[in-house]
């Protein structure tokens, strides 16, 4: 069974995401699931991943004019691909309001 989970910081700040929603979409660009951020940032999709291209999308323009501040980024969509053979993923985000870096977390 392969997971994901991802984990936002405001690098701005220096502080977890709260409160970002965030959508998952699978190999057939179908919605798997909705959620939204944690008081740390983080996010556990409870549900198995099939192999191929996967879609993560971030509202960051929503977040962000939510807390009052401007943003350049009205979403990030991220593009990744699950292979089986792997148990769990994490997408690591590093927010600002004009900049964002992602990796592969653990």
């Amino acid at each position: 069974m392969t997971t994901l989970s991802s984990h936002v910081l405001d690098a701005a700040l220096g502080v977890p995401a709260v409160g970002l929603a965030m959508t998952l979409g699978g190999p057939d660009e179908e919605l798997l699931a909705s959620a939204m951020t944690d008081a740390d940032g983080r996010v556990l999709f409870d549900l198995e991943l099939a192999r191929g291209r996967h879609r993560l999308v971030l509202e960051t323009g929503l977040w962000f004019a939510a807390a009052d501040r401007p943003t350049f980024f009205p979403e990030i969509d991220l593009a990744f691909v699950v292979d089986p053979v792997e148990r769990h993923y994490d997408v690591a985000v590093l927010l600002s309001p004009f900049s964002y870096t992602t990796y592969r977390g653990s």
